[in-house]
């Protein structure tokens, strides 16, 4: 399964250990896939999607968050991966 399938999965802080470890092992395996694989790339990333996260939201349908989910926590590990 795809990361970007398993962040769908993301339902609860269980799920969220879970995503997180698939995440971190496929910084290991694909490290050349990965856009920020230094921590500072990495959280410059983050901040970066967390400013503009609604229009991800908007653009996938699907609602904007009022309060993160463990979803969204995915949501931003994830897009903190290749985000620019």
């Amino acid at each position: 399964m795809e990361l970007y399938e398993r962040v769908e999965n993301v339902k609860s802080r269980e799920d969220l250990i879970t995503f997180i470890n698939h995440l971190r092992i496929d910084l290991q395996s694909n490290r050349g896939d990965w856009e920020n694989i230094t921590l500072e790339d990495f959280l410059k990333a983050m901040e970066a999607w967390i400013n503009d996260m609604e229009g991800y939201y908007l653009h996938s349908n699907q609602p904007i968050p009022k309060q993160p989910s463990w979803k969204t926590i995915a949501d931003i590990l994830f897009a903190s991966s290749m985000y620019e």
